[in-house]
């Protein structure tokens, strides 16, 4: 027992500032991941580095090339006594020795035989991140993994250019942390409580001291209940006391404190979802949460969220503090309550459902599936939830099905030469290029005139399947393309690979909101750029 304690101690230690970020069931989250890295670039060491120091799970490299010289040139991960032989066995042993907490495996095979050969293999991960994969093996991988409902992370490292894509179908977010958001405080609508809790203070008869140890909620509730008797606004301290704290807090808090409470127009959206009007088995705990919530504002609620049922620091005595802490943590756990009831009453009803699959599987077991802290947590993040969901890199592949007025906006103008855009479509440029030659451009010194012409025609395909003039992106570009030779810049790929595991552990762990879902960044300018393709 006490050897467990200290095994924990131990983790809360080391572990002591990404709990801060993501909390126990966060780091718990990423602790029970299993991630799979395709490929041993050095855009895809620098990523599992950056997940596994934080403690992942496992991980798992799938490569079946050797070590060459270049790769030793910009990858920490690999060293020259490892020229010859497994990149995948070489990269894990030395990542491996960063966390003893984290468990690393890795499989000597190409990611197209895997594929083709145990396409089961790819499903037990959480995540997959594929680096320097061609387009042809891409497109593979991208359709095993949609079958299977797992998140693919494309990330690239190309000289001065660098790329990330996430393909998720759906993706939900409960803590989606806010940078900034009002504190829901209801005192444009009061509660019982609230009414009850600030009806018991006096102002008028309290002495000094305890006159400016009361909670600032208090004196603003007060004082909007003598503006709405006399119909008056007051723009200044007139009839305020002087050198009180508490009175200047309720001043400068005032017009925060006083945002109307209203339902913000994500989760609105997300109550007119299919998935949360037609649910069946096959529905996740969050959209039966979602069903609840919403059945909630419909009637107890009267259109407004759960409250969250916290309050901001603020000057008072421990005393009074407390009390309407207890205010609003008695009102948020009242309506937890509520919807816990309506959240029993789902699982129920779907538990009885016949499953909507087709494989003579038997349903799901939903009755009181969903923990009562889970359904806490729910409603106390309930005004910030997200979903994410992304389009398939088959249909941006296709010309037919690709976002071609998000492209045109970005390649249309002429005024828009400066936009990083133009290196997405020279990077698929560069796919296309290698999957006609079976190299990369640049690759070969004496070939790069040659490869220029090459790379443009690839260049000028694209852009007329898109419907594009074919010349509107400048020989420039193609000049420093083809100057990178495919290299990949260790600076670079340091980069990318912090930004990347980022956006990973965002998916593993559910919190904070992942971008959407093509990031591209330009060293040459220190610029970036998200679009949605």
């Amino acid at each position: 027992m006490a050897d467990t304690k200290k095994v924990v101690i131990d983790k809360k230690n080391k572990y002591d500032r990404q709990l801060r970020l993501w909390g126990d069931h966060g780091q718990s989250a990423l602790e029970s991941a299993c991630v799979c890295l395709v490929n041993v670039s050095a855009v895809g060491t620098e990523i599992l580095k950056n997940m596994i120091l934080p403690g992942v799970g496992s991980f798992t490299i799938v490569d079946g090339n050797k070590v060459s010289g270049e790769d030793v040139g910009n990858n920490f991960f690999l060293t020259k006594d490892s020229i010859g032989e497994s990149r995948a066995k070489a990269a894990t042993e030395l990542l491996s020795e960063l966390n003893d907490d984290v468990s690393g495996d890795f499989v000597e095979e190409s990611a197209e035989k895997l594929i083709r050969a145990n396409p089961d293999f790819f499903s037990r991960f959480t995540l997959v991140i594929a680096t320097n994969l061609c387009e042809r093996e891409l497109l593979e991988l991208d359709s095993l993994l949609s079958k299977r409902n797992i998140p693919l992370l494309v990330c690239r490292s190309y000289g001065f250019i660098g790329y990330m894509r996430i393909v998720i179908k759906e993706h939900t977010v409960i803590e989606s942390h806010p940078d900034s958001a009002h504190e829901d405080l209801r005192l444009d609508h009061p509660f019982p409580r609230l009414i009850d809790y600030c009806n018991s203070l006096d102002l008028d008869s309290m002495d000094q001291k305890d006159h400016s140890h009361t909670p600032w909620i208090v004196i603003v509730y007060k004082y909007l209940q003598k503006w709405k008797e006399s119909v008056c606004i007051r723009t200044n301290k007139e009839g305020f006391p002087l050198d009180e704290e508490n009175f200047d807090e309720a001043v400068k808090s005032v017009n925060t404190a006083l945002v109307p409470s209203s339902m913000p127009s994500e989760v609105r959206k997300l109550f007119e979802d299919p998935c949360c009007k037609n649910l069946d088995s096959e529905s996740s705990s969050f959209w039966i949460l979602v069903r609840a919530v919403k059945e909630f504002v419909d009637n107890e609620g009267k259109e407004l969220l759960p409250l969250r049922g916290t309050i901001p620091d603020m000057t008072a005595d421990s005393t009074r503090y407390i009390q309407l802490q207890h205010v609003y943590h008695g009102q948020a756990d009242d309506d937890v309550g509520i919807v816990t009831e309506k959240v029993r009453r789902i699982e129920q009803s779907i538990a009885k459902e016949e499953p909507v699959n087709t494989l003579n599987m038997p349903p799901p077991n939903y009755e009181n599936c969903i923990s009562d802290h889970d359904i806490k947590l729910f409603c106390k993040n309930a005004a910030f939830l997200r979903v994410f969901r992304s389009r398939g890199l088959a249909e941006e592949y296709n010309s037919k099905t690709a976002n071609l007025q998000e492209i045109a906006q970005h390649l249309g103008d002429e005024d828009n030469d400066d936009d990083d855009f133009v290196f997405y479509v020279l990077l698929r440029g560069v796919d296309k290029f290698h999957e006609e030659y079976n190299r990369y451009p640049g690759v070969y010194e004496d070939q790069v005139e040659a490869d220029v012409t090459m790379l443009k025609t690839s260049v000028q395909k694209i852009l007329h399947d898109w419907g594009l003039n074919p010349t509107s992106i400048k020989d420039d570009y193609i000049h420093e393309i083809c100057r990178y030779g495919a290299a990949e810049l260790h600076t670079i790929s340091s980069f990318i690979g912090g930004a990347a595991a980022q956006e990973a552990i965002k998916i593993i762990t559910k919190q904070f909101i992942p971008f959407n879902n093509t990031y591209i960044y330009n060293a040459m300018k220190q610029s970036s750029l998200t679009v949605q393709l």
